[in-house]
């Protein structure tokens, strides 16, 4: 048997310009082009909702070594007689390894992403929870206890590390104890002898590559299965899971094919065609286009649902029109989204079934309408489904906030009594909880995407209280908001069912800030952010969520008007 590069000892120190050869490397540079387009074309658009909560950043970077030592592969066939013996297990030892722990690391943020949003799904619940739990007045202390309390992004950046390193440590380890790529020093016993063709097919094998085994094995074998089996109950909205999904199975036969290709005489032949890495690349090309090509489809896909949206927006208010037309549209709106919201089609009416029904619920208004009269099924799938759970919690929060403002802020002429000033500051301390809870991008574990001028203009009243009274958390690029690699410790917190809380969640209802309130505080003070937010949830949140419903109640007519079900 050969090497893994398909060399033999009969082979020539020569590069070999076969129809083989020449295939894979015209393959490579195809596929190269298109991966690295399909990167910017990501990265041109990581603004976007849809990809703003995935970690972009980890995910590309793993793309990058694992598309180098494929593009190596590629080209193995054709030099590999002229490359040195001990390239190949440089790049299998180092740049394949390194690269799936950084995927791994990537791939496991989803479930990260769906535990937290978790929260926003009850978020009633969850803010009661919060008034009745006593604080945590346990101060744990330790390394460990110190790794527990990192930031998620900052924990999985050392795990990786630890394993790279770790991984890197051994891979340097077998070259310098074994003989097989210097004659000098070394175990003896241990170095080859031979043609230099024979000595390259030895070196292409051999316990010296079993740490790189063990880590494909291991990333492969039990982290991936993990994190499909956690991933299992999740639907979301953008792809993720399929993508969660399509990239744990794709490694699962690499290194046992790429043993057998090794080891199995009978594969010799299929060795000319296919040498034994191509089975590793198999499972980067799979992964490659599970993380670059299928969130490509569904950015495409989301900004024909933006347009959508807006052009059945634009013609509803082409229709509505006109003198009386608002009493009658809100009516219709109305109707619509309450058969919507029942799950049920009446006899006159379908939901969805025609454009002007469509025109009728894909409305600012029938989004108002939800949020004021039922905002929770709405928020439970923007939580579980598509991730965006701060949204609806920022707009209802701000709801109940502005329902509850006394007159004297609604009404500030005129001269302020201790009392009025004490009713206003209590105002002040929940619009702060609402500023740090979904709008900081210091306090926020999703800060929800406004205007850059609309966040300053909120820091300005609010950011330095939130400093005193929820202390300095590291600072986050507001572009990418979800990637916090801070190793500043949060406040201790009690927990809450299956995922933590946040350093704002547990001070709050147990401090209040008692400084002045900035004169620009007003009643008016989220208007701008809470327009901004609507509009938002109504181009990418709500037309999903008529899609479900509409899919969910079609079904479950299908299930009333079938024959066995009479």
């Amino acid at each position: 048997m050969g090497s893994e590069l398909g060399i033999t000892a009969d082979s020539k120190p020569q590069a070999v310009y076969s129809a083989v050869s020449i295939w894979w490397a015209v393959w490579a540079g195809v596929w190269t082009v298109a991966v690295a387009l399909g990167m910017a074309f990501l990265i041109s658009r990581r603004h976007l909702p849809i990809l703003r909560v995935r970690s972009l950043a980890l995910s590309l970077s793993a793309i990058v070594l694992l598309h180098l030592y494929w593009l190596s592969v590629q080209f193995g066939v054709m030099i590999g007689p002229i490359m040195p013996g001990e390239a190949q297990y440089w790049l299998m030892g180092i740049w394949l390894p390194c690269g799936l722990a950084l995927f791994h690391g990537s791939n496991s943020h989803f479930l990260h992403v769906a535990k937290l949003q978790k929260k926003y799904a009850n978020y009633a619940e969850y803010q009661s929870h919060l008034r009745e739990s006593p604080p945590d007045s346990r101060k744990n202390r330790g390394l460990i206890a110190r790794f527990r309390r990192l930031e998620y992004s900052a924990k999985v950046v050392i795990l990786v590390a630890i394993s790279m390193f770790i991984q890197i440590f051994l891979t340097i380890l077998m070259w310098l104890i074994s003989r097989k790529w210097h004659d000098s020093w070394g175990i003896p016993g241990t170095e080859v002898h031979g043609t230099e063709m024979q000595k390259k097919v030895e070196q292409g094998r051999g316990w010296e590559w079993w740490p790189g085994v063990f880590w494909q094995v291991f990333w492969s074998w039990i982290v991936a299965p993990i994190i499909l089996w956690n991933s299992r109950h999740i639907h979301d909205t953008q792809g993720w899971r399929a993508q969660t999904i399509g990239c744990s199975i794709a490694g699962l036969h690499a290194t046992p094919m790429w043993l057998i290709g090794l080891f199995v005489p009978a594969m010799e032949v299929v060795n000319q065609y296919w040498i034994p890495p191509q089975w590793i690349c198999l499972s980067i090309l799979i992964i490659e286009i599970c993380t670059i090509f299928l969130p490509c489809w569904e950015v495409m896909r989301h900004q024909s649902l933006h347009q959508e949206t807006l052009d059945a927006i634009r013609q509803w208010e082409l229709r509505t029109k006109g003198a009386g037309s608002d009493t009658k549209s809100m009516g219709s709106t109305a109707t619509m989204v309450e058969s919507m919201m029942s799950g049920w089609k009446s006899t006159n009416d379908s939901v969805l079934s025609d454009n002007s029904s469509r025109e009728s619920i894909l409305n600012m208004s029938a989004l108002e309408y939800v949020l004021e009269r039922n905002p929770m099924p709405l928020q439970k799938f923007s939580a579980l489904n598509d991730f965006s759970g701060e949204n609806v919690a920022f707009l209802t929060s701000v709801g109940e906030w502005k329902c509850s403002l006394p007159k004297v802020l609604q009404d500030s002429t005129g001269s302020l009594t201790a009392n009025d000033k004490e009713v206003i500051r209590e105002c002040f301390n929940r619009a702060l909880y609402i500023y740090a809870e979904f709008i900081s991008v210091s306090h926020a574990e999703f800060p929800v995407n406004i205007s850059s001028q609309d966040l300053r203009k909120l820091e300005t009243v609010f950011e330095t209280p939130a400093r005193i009274l929820y202390g300095d958390e590291v600072e986050v690029d507001p572009a990418t908001p979800f990637m916090k690699h801070g190793f500043s410790e949060p406040l201790a917190s009690p927990s809450y069912s299956d995922f933590s809380e946040s350093s704002v969640t547990a001070i709050k209802n147990r401090a209040q800030y008692m400084g002045e309130v900035p004169g620009s505080f007003n009643a008016t003070v989220f208007e701008e952010a809470e327009q901004s937010i609507k509009y938002l949830v109504l181009t990418n949140t709500w037309p999903k969520f008529i899609k479900k419903r509409q899919s969910w109640t079609e079904s479950t007519e299908t299930l009333r008007s079938s024959p066995e079900m009479v």
